[in-house]
């Protein structure tokens, strides 16, 4: 039986000769595994295409070269191995090589007093590149949740609270007793400050000499940082930790982005970093925002 050869037109030159910045596919479905944790993650793979008159790249080959990844713990060498893949099987036609990753890191996470525990989702990418010259770095992102309270709110709220006593009070006789039922009552604790839900998202390079990817440790150091992350599993105890924590932490967008600043710049093996927080405030209609970035 004769053996037909498949037709391949993508060894033929295209109409257009133009080199492009890359080529190549994205969200493709791959179980990957990093700190020691299972992700059901997404890939985007490419390759630059820098011979003009190719008329395409070869897509299976990118594609059969995630392999490795596949239940491997994720670190510098891994991504490596899997780019140097992807341009081996591209010479003459690709001088870089490019592997984004992503998925949601599923971390335990302990209340505050209680013995309660459950599961939090940190978003998390990585983002890998390399040039036939050897040229080769790797960032990685993180998305962090917490809580933020307005200074400027909490002291307008303290400013009521004073001039309800001052009103409550006057020409009354003052006793432990009967202040410390007034703070129990609504008519005195008649204003709190608003607090919002608000995020993190960092993005840092790792150094080229650096192996493993320092996923917990920077959630472990900027969750430390902000003080008020969110929580899981509560009991009331709990929840009366968390307003605890709120109170004695009060910040502007600007003071949590500034604390992870320091966190980033103290983190040995980061070369580069670029940093937002995201307020979604609760008076207003918009967020509020902070950026900081820094590189070596």
């Amino acid at each position: 039986m004769n053996t037909l050869t498949l037709p391949d037109v993508a060894l033929h030159n295209g109409a257009l000769q133009q080199t492009l910045d890359w080529v190549g596919m994205q969200r493709i479905a791959l179980p990957l595994r990093l700190a020691g944790q299972p992700l059901a993650g997404r890939a985007s793979a490419a390759v630059s295409l820098d011979d003009p008159g190719a008329r395409g790249i070869h897509m299976s080959r990118l594609y059969l070269a995630l392999e490795p990844l596949e239940g491997c713990e994720l670190d510098s060498t891994v991504l490596r191995r899997v780019l140097e893949r992807f341009l081996a099987s591209h010479q003459g036609l690709a001088r870089q090589a490019y592997l984004d990753l992503s998925g949601e890191l599923l971390l335990k996470r302990p209340a505050l007093v209680s013995p309660l525990a459950g599961w939090k989702g940190y978003p998390v990418a990585l983002r890998s590149r390399l040039d036939a010259q050897g040229g080769f770095h790797v960032e990685l992102q993180l998305e962090i949740g917490y809580s933020s309270t307005c200074p400027c709110s909490a002291a307008l709220a303290r400013q009521l609270i004073q001039r309800q006593f001052s009103e409550y009070f006057a020409g009354k006789s003052i006793d432990h007793a009967g202040i410390v039922e007034w703070l129990g009552d609504t008519r005195g604790i008649l204003a709190t400050p608003h607090s919002q839900r608000s995020s993190a998202t960092l993005q840092v390079r790792l150094s080229t000499h650096a192996r493993e990817l320092p996923v917990l440790a920077l959630i472990e150091h900027a969750e430390q940082a902000l003080g008020t992350v969110l929580q899981t599993a509560v009991k009331r105890a709990d929840e009366q930790a968390f307003a605890l924590a709120n109170g004695q932490n009060l910040m502007f967008c600007e003071d949590a982005a500034r604390r992870l600043h320091a966190v980033l710049r103290a983190h040995p093996g980061i070369t580069a970093f670029h940093l937002q927080v995201v307020h979604a405030e609760s008076l207003h209609a918009h967020d509020a925002v902070a950026c900081s970035s820094w590189q070596w």
